[in-house]
Formats: C-alpha cells, sequence, structure tokens
C-alpha cells in the first residue's frame, strides 16, 4: 500500500460513514482525516480519477436510484436526502447523469452504477464498495489461511524462544481475555450465532442487536441459526462463485469506521469461532457429552464431499 491508496481507502471509509452528513463540508472531511483540504484534494483525486466533491456526489446519486427503485419516499424526500435542496436542482442532476428523469427511473429503472475512473460505487443497501485490486477465489482465500498459520507457529515460535523451561513446560490454563469475558457455554453458543448474525447485519450496513446475547436460550439459538446460518453461507457462496473475496466493504458500525475485504471477514470468522467452538466441545466434554469428539473438520469434510 502507498500513501495515495492508504489515503483513497481511509477517505471512502470516512465518506461512507458521512454521507447523510450534508454539512460536513469537504475541509470536514479532511479534519476528520487530520489532513488538509489541499492535500486530501490531491492524493484523493490523484487516487480515483476525480475530485472528492465529485465521487461524493456521484455515489449520492447512485444510492438515490437504489432508493428510487425500492423505497416508497417521495422524489423529495430523496432528493434532500441526496443533499439537493428542490426537486428541480435533483431532476436535473439525476438526468444529466442517467438519461431519464428520476419518476421516469422510477417506473423502469436501469444499471445502478455510474460510470467511474476508480470503481467506487453505492453499494445497497447503505454503504459503498470498492473494487479488488485482483481476483480472489476460494483455492486463494484457503492458501492465505495456510499462510498466516504458517506465519503465526513461527511468531509464536520467536516469542517463545525468550521463556525459560519452567515456563515453557507450565500446564496452561486457557486465556481468553480480549476475546470473550468470562466465558460459559451459553454465552460462547450464543457468540457463535451471534458472529454469523453480526456480519449478515455488517455486510447489509445495518446495526446487529448485541441484547439478544443476553441470557439468549439454546431454543431461541437454533431458530436464530436456522436464518443467519444459511444467509451468511448463501453470502460465502456467492462471493466466492464471483471471485469476489478480494473486494472491500465500509463497515461503518466501527468506530472509526474500518475497511473489510470479504475474504479476510470470512477468515475472521473461521478463526474466532474455531476457538469458540474448541472452548464450547471441551465443555461439553466435561459435562460427559463426547459424541462430538473434537470437531475435527476432517472427517466431516470426507463424509460430505
Amino acid at each position: 500500500m502507498t500513501e495515495r491508496t492508504d489515503t483513497f481507502a481511509a477517505f471512502v471509509a470516512v465518506l461512507s460513514a458521512a454521507l447523510d452528513d450534508h454539512d460536513a463540508t469537504g475541509a470536514d472531511l479532511a479534519r476528520r482525516m487530520h489532513l488538509s483540504r489541499y492535500h486530501l484534494d490531491r492524493v484523493v483525486a490523484a487516487a480515483a480519477g476525480e475530485p472528492p466533491a465529485a465521487l461524493r456526489r456521484r455515489v449520492l446519486l447512485e444510492r438515490s436510484a437504489h432508493r428510487l427503485a425500492h423505497t416508497r419516499r417521495t422524489i423529495l424526500e430523496i432528493a434532500v436526502e441526496a443533499g439537493y435542496s428542490s426537486h428541480e436542482a435533483f431532476t436535473r442532476a439525476f438526468t444529466r447523469a442517467y438519461g431519464v428523469t428520476p419518476s421516469a427511473w422510477r417506473e423502469a429503472p436501469r444499471t445502478l452504477r455510474l460510470p467511474a475512473p476508480n470503481g467506487v460505487h453505492f453499494h445497497p443497501p447503505a454503504s459503498l464498495g470498492l473494487p479488488a485490486l485482483t481476483k480472489v477465489g476460494p483455492m486463494e482465500l484457503l492458501l492465505k489461511m495456510v499462510e498466516h498459520h504458517v506465519w503465526l507457529v513461527g511468531e509464536l515460535l520467536t516469542r517463545a524462544a525468550t521463556l525459560t523451561d519452567e515456563q515453557l513446560d507450565k500446564r496452561i490454563e486457557i486465556s481468553v481475555d480480549g476475546i470473550d469475558d468470562d466465558p460459559t457455554l451459553r454465552r460462547l453458543l450464543s457468540r457463535l450465532v451471534g458472529q454469523l448474525d453480526m456480519w449478515n447485519n455488517r455486510m447489509a450496513d445495518h446495526d446487529y442487536d448485541w441484547s439478544v446475547e443476553a441470557a439468549e436460550s439454546v431454543a431461541h439459538m437454533r431458530d436464530r441459526l436456522a436464518e443467519v446460518g444459511p444467509a451468511y453461507l448463501a453470502s460465502v457462496r456467492e462471493l466466492c462463485d464471483d471471485n469476489r473475496l478480494a473486494e472491500t466493504f465500509v463497515d461503518t458500525r466501527c468506530d472509526p469506521p474500518e475497511v473489510f475485504s470479504y475474504g479476510g471477514m470470512i477468515a475472521h470468522v473461521l478463526t474466532f469461532a474455531a476457538h469458540r467452538r474448541t472452548l464450547a466441545l471441551g465443555a461439553l466434554h466435561d459435562l460427559g457429552i463426547t459424541d462430538l469428539a473434537h470437531g475435527d473438520p476432517a472427517p466431516w469434510v470426507v463424509a460430505t464431499t
């Protein structure tokens, strides 16, 4: 990554969070990135091929086109949401961009994305999508996860080399600080389901209701998994089929907003889920429930392939 691409990615994240803040000027956005307006305009224009203000107007028009087709908001309401002070001003801008009036578009929607030199577009329902620098398919993601595993084992050994024999041979009491506080079997299971639910919502730029995980019943977890599990799997299958794992999306629910790749998000889910599954399986084993063994995926993959 270069300063140009880093600044551009950061600008897209800030812009995604500020789409509805029509009082925010270019100087305000630059200030949120701790840059001068001149420096932001110069770097973003060089990376994006269009000035920041033009990129913002285009994305807002794309969002307006989506809302014309998929909501019952009035044209004036959509105009105001896009930062236009009148129906007429919005109609002129929309017609210049799409070649038809907003009312005609609502009757017969066409391609949402407007021509752009940078591949940044509105990502329904409420976020921005960034182009992938390369195409990444399922095999590449699998290799990346294996590469990460080999790298991390090496880093663990590097740090272990600084320890004494007594420290190396001391019995481990599993530490979960920074992952789950005070884990119980109920909390681990609820988080395993909630992790899928949360990322489904984040990919759609929706809020996730964390309160659902408070003392959640197993019956409710099962009902929730029946809905969110297939939905998450369908998203992953579509991303893999379309080789879109390197594409990124802006998670505006983070503070500050963060840019994630779809492949990185999937790897994140599998990594932390593996930790939680292992703890949950151990807890079940301690309670005499041993038919799931260690949850090893190897025999499952053979049996389901």
